[in-house]
């Protein structure tokens, strides 16, 4: 796979895309991680790559001109088909399917939104889809295409050492993942449940499986709802 980032602030993104999984990815061949400064595709030459808003209003907006350039430059280089993605307060609320969905890409582009947001015509006419991490305001896009990018990279095959360990793992059939414990079994007083100590793999799976949804009944309620929605479609 391969990810093109479109940012104003490149520099963001070292300590995430050069630390733990993510650089593991790379290292091994499994993704290869482009970071692309937006100011080098401007025409203005001031560097600018926002202007202010038609109509008046506040803030400033992403002048279409450099993302236009930036990504035209970016399939230029590579003969596979692109997925542009948006990140924005807009789009689809991002989820594990998506993750799954998106790591099955083999050429994606994040356009990292700022300020008051983008030109209209880059989403009407080069985004393919727009993605929002949850409803609440971040400085900029470059935070959520981090998240999107770790969620997505783990999910790439061989990227893992388990491959059994994504079939465990919250949100894994709209469950939370059960309760994991390790030595020392009894600590300050906690004990271990004894299911998890016995050595039989049906009871602990058993168990593990009743807990995920007893977890799931109390904390993330919805879940089950959707869930149940899709059982019955």
């Amino acid at each position: 796979m391969r990810i093109d980032i479109i940012t104003i602030f490149p520099g963001m993104f070292a300590p995430v895309l050069n630390e733990s999984i993510v650089k593991r990815a790379q290292s091994k061949n499994k993704v290869k991680i482009y970071v692309h400064d937006l100011r080098k595709f401007t025409q203005d030459k001031h560097n600018k790559v926002d202007d202010r808003p038609f109509g008046g209003g506040s803030g400033m907006v992403l002048s279409a001109q450099p993302i236009f350039d930036a990504v035209a430059k970016i399939k230029s280089q590579v003969k596979k088909n692109a997925k542009v993605v948006l990140m924005c307060p807009q789009g689809k609320t991002f989820n594990q399917a998506m993750a799954k969905k998106l790591s099955r890409e083999k050429h994606l582009i994040f356009i990292c939104g700022h300020y008051e947001g983008i030109d209209e015509r880059v989403r009407n006419l080069i985004v393919d889809e727009e993605i929002s991490i949850g409803d609440y305001v971040l400085t900029g896009g470059e935070l959520p295409a981090m998240v999107v990018v770790d969620a997505i990279v783990r999910l790439i095959p061989g990227v893992l050492g388990d491959k059994n360990s994504l079939n465990f793992e919250s949100f894994e059939g709209n469950l939370l993942e059960y309760p994991q414990y390790t030595r020392p079994a009894n600590f300050r007083g906690n004990v271990v449940p004894e299911v998890l100590l016995c050595g039989d793999h049906k009871k602990i799976a058993s168990w593990r499986k009743a807990e995920a949804l007893k977890r799931t009944k109390i904390r993330r309620p919805d879940l089950l709802t959707v869930k149940k929605t899709k059982e019955t479609k």
